[in-house]
């Protein structure tokens, strides 16, 4: 027997706050229910704990759409308090959003090509984005202000990210170089050379002390940040690897690819663990959740997925009514996913 439920689904179309545009009837399988009932009285097993937290949370709230953007978005991440999002697009700006008003706080305008990423440092006062102009930028989030240009890229910079410290950025590219740089100075510390195409990811691990790239050239490396030495290369990929981040705990490494996989790697020992094949067009991005127990994902297929690392299944899908995503990611406390599309829409899901 099937319980439904009937919740208002909000939508935002100027940027200035939510309205009510339907009642969206949506059929909670009673199973569910009976999931929730029996972890109070200690019934179940883990996974069915893990699936019990994660698909009441996306299942039964609302979704929340902005628009501001005049061409496609890029990327969208979540400030380190969550309370702002940024997002880059081929309109060649980089915008910063206010989750709990839907108000843009900044446009940040400077980037001459599209604007390919950008993401917040750790301490939320700075923006780092990357651009087809072969810059990278660090923008003032209060003035909206250019702070430095980062020169050095011969072509387009396609992925930027923060080290936790706050002092370092790496930044990839298309003309097959990542290179690390001091945020003091804006000057480039030292160069990654040993991918064959161009670079569509990069990220620190929490220590600091390595990086991992994803690329087009279908391989993950592993560098040592210090001495600029490869570590190691993940070659299971058989396409494009789309993203590749640290887990929580630095033992593990989530990919995704146009191969239409996910999949988890041991940092030690460069071996894979774990392969998500559920998918049947590209994946486009894949996060780890705070806890590292669960990873989320977004296709080609215009769908976000939720999965338990430990059983290797999918726990919950949730269709976006756009164009297909192009990036997706998650609060730290695990509470809300942001997604992005091709056709300028940001989609709030939590």
């Amino acid at each position: 027997m099937d319980t439904t439920i009937t919740i208002p689904q909000l939508t935002n179309t100027n940027g200035t706050g939510c309205k009510t545009k339907s009642e969206e009837k949506i059929k909670i399988i009673t199973r569910h229910w009976i999931r929730i009932l029996n972890v109070k009285l200690g019934w179940i097993n883990d996974f069915d704990k893990i699936v019990t937290k994660y698909v009441m949370l996306f299942i039964i709230l609302a979704d929340i759409v902005f628009r501001g953007h005049d061409d496609i978005i890029r990327k969208v991440k979540f400030s380190v308090d969550n309370s702002m999002i940024v997002s880059s697009s081929d309109d060649t700006t980089a915008r910063i959003l206010d989750v709990a008003t839907g108000k843009i706080i900044q446009c940040l305008n400077g980037h001459t090509d599209y604007v390919r990423c950008a993401e917040f440092s750790p301490d939320g006062y700075t923006i780092v984005s990357g651009s087809d102009d072969k810059t990278v930028r660090l923008w003032d989030v209060n003035t909206g202000k250019t702070l430095k240009k980062l020169e050095g890229h011969l072509r387009l910079v396609l992925c930027v990210c923060f080290a936790r410290n706050g002092k370092n950025i790496a930044s990839g590219s298309s003309d097959k170089t990542i290179r690390l740089w001091d945020v003091d100075s804006g000057e480039t510390i030292r160069q990654f050379l040993g991918h064959s195409s161009e670079i569509w990811d990069v990220h620190f691990s929490f220590d600091c002390q390595k990086l991992v790239s994803a690329s087009h050239d279908t391989t993950i490396r592993l560098w040592n940040v210090t001495t600029g030495e490869q570590l190691n290369e993940l070659t299971q990929h058989l396409a494009p690897v789309t993203s590749a981040s640290f887990s929580p705990d630095g033992k593990f490494i989530v990919s995704s690819s146009f191969d239409n996989t996910i999949r988890i790697w041991d940092v030690q020992s460069g071996k894979e663990l774990k392969i998500f094949k559920e998918y049947l067009e590209k994946v486009r991005e894949v996060k780890y959740f705070s806890d590292g127990q669960m990873v989320v994902s977004c296709s080609s297929d215009q769908t976000i997925m939720l999965w338990d690392i430990k059983s290797e299944k999918s726990v919950q899908k949730l269709n976006q009514n756009s164009r297909q995503m192009t990036s997706i990611d998650v609060s730290s406390d695990g509470t809300t996913i942001v997604s992005c599309s091709f056709d300028g829409i940001i989609q709030i899901w939590g």
